[in-house]
């Protein structure tokens, strides 16, 4: 017998579903009606926070404090803490540019908390996303808004624009989307050294039956 907990479904399903679910209306319909106090499951959790599952489950590995309860078949359910401290992992991650390593030291400073006057990253703890794209000046004076100058093809006259707040989401997504992307390759990454390790432990458990075989009458 399963005792309900607050945001519990009584009876679970995959954590996953169908990328087209008939159902999907119904069920935002419902996490909507959710009390805030109520766990949430990973699908819920990434859609409402716009971060894939597999990142979710990346950072269980690199930051200790998102303890996410888990129940039979790998199922997650997020406490309200968990999903606040996911939060502020996103901001400093995509939009704020903090690496994985600057964003664990703020959570060892912190006690395990991230609170809410972090100061810019220092020089060794930003996330390098203009590298290579050739836009490194125009990226970085859009997203922080300041004004751009544009010379006009007689190169004779220049006028400063302020970048739109279209502009400057834009440029918000492009960083998380870029920093979701290396944190997806990371993940790949630690899974293939994962399989490695469990590949070499089942050559030696092979090796080792192989010696017990031959000392056997």
């Amino acid at each position: 017998m399963t005792t309900a907990v607050d945001g519990f479904p009584e009876q679970g399903g995959n954590e996953t579903g169908p990328d087209h679910d008939p159902a999907d209306e119904a069920s935002r319909a419902s996490r909507l009606r959710k009390a805030p106090t109520a766990f949430r499951t990973i699908s819920e959790v990434a859609d409402e926070l716009h971060i894939p599952q597999h990142v979710l489950r990346f950072w269980e590995t690199k930051f200790p404090q998102v303890k996410p309860l888990k129940r039979g078949g790998g199922r997650r359910y997020y406490r309200p803490d968990d999903i606040a401290l996911l939060r502020r992992i996103s901001d400093l991650l995509y939009i704020q540019g903090y690496t994985i390593k600057g964003v664990q030291r703020l959570l060892r400073e912190g006690g395990g908390r991230l609170s809410d006057n972090i100061p810019p990253p220092r020089a060794d703890e930003r996330a390098d996303i203009d590298a290579g794209t050739g836009q490194g000046g125009l990226s970085s004076s859009v997203s922080s808004g300041r004004p751009v100058q544009v010379e006009a093809s007689s190169g004779e006259i220049s006028q400063t624009q302020t970048s739109s707040a279209s502009e400057t989401a834009m440029e918000a997504e492009i960083k998380r989307l870029r920093v979701a992307l290396q944190q997806t390759h990371d993940a790949l990454l630690e899974e293939r050294s994962r399989a490695d390790h469990l590949r070499s432990l089942l050559e030696a458990l092979i090796d080792e039956l192989g010696d017990i075989r031959q000392v056997l009458p």
